[in-house]
């Protein structure tokens, strides 16, 4: 009886451990994880909220869509495929609707890197995804204010030898109804069939001539 302890004793240290692994270990890259952990942490509920940023042509204020449906996204131009990815499904679902409900639905995209993603910058990239899309910046504080309204999160990592960095940030698509107000927060890599549903979802009602 004695000789099986330790055998049992291996077993249930090897049992544990499979455990562990199991539910905490993440064999995705940390910055996928927290991308991952962050979008989660963004769909508790934000308040969302008005605010007024840098625009191409000057101020751009939430306000100025009123009775629009905005579909809003934090991200950086730097940002080599998070981004990409979920501009282009965007652009997708922006593409998608129809041409009575395009002058209804407007796309912003705001800046977490405003050391690099200048004004000109922004407005060079922003249109490459879609017509629609406008791409914002601020100051550190004015973006980092909006980011906590809508539970955005982000954090520029350390630069290295040629003082190149990347910005981990959550990849959640914010979708405020006409009145202004945050109605929905769309996980990274929805679809653009999703994504249009969830505009028209939040369209006023066509009224009938």
């Amino acid at each position: 009886m004695r000789s099986r302890l330790p055998l049992i004793a291996l077993i249930v240290v090897l049992s544990a451990t499979l455990v562990f692994v199991t539910a905490f270990w993440d064999p995705r890259p940390p910055a996928t994880v927290m991308a991952v952990q962050n979008a989660r942490l963004a769909a508790a509920k934000p308040a969302g909220g008005d605010f007024m940023l840098q625009g191409p042509q000057g101020p751009v204020a939430l306000a100025d869509y009123r009775g629009k449906v905005v579909l809003l996204y934090f991200g950086y131009t730097y940002c080599p495929d998070v981004c990409p990815t979920a501009l282009a499904l965007i652009a997708q679902a922006l593409s998608g609707l129809e041409a009575s409900e395009q002058p209804q639905v407007q796309a912003l995209f705001i800046s977490v890197d405003p050391q690099r993603d200048s004004a000109d910058r922004l407005q060079e990239y922003a249109p490459y995804f879609h017509p629609k899309l406008i791409g914002l910046s601020g100051t550190q504080d004015e973006i980092a204010s909006v980011a906590a309204r809508y539970g955005a999160r982000y954090e520029a990592q350390s630069p290295n030898d040629q003082g190149q960095y990347s910005v981990d940030h959550s990849s959640a698509t914010y979708l405020i109804d006409t009145q202004g107000k945050l109605a929905l927060t769309l996980p990274h890599a929805s679809t653009p069939a999703q994504i249009l549903a969830a505009i028209r979802q939040h369209l006023p009602p066509v009224v009938a001539k």
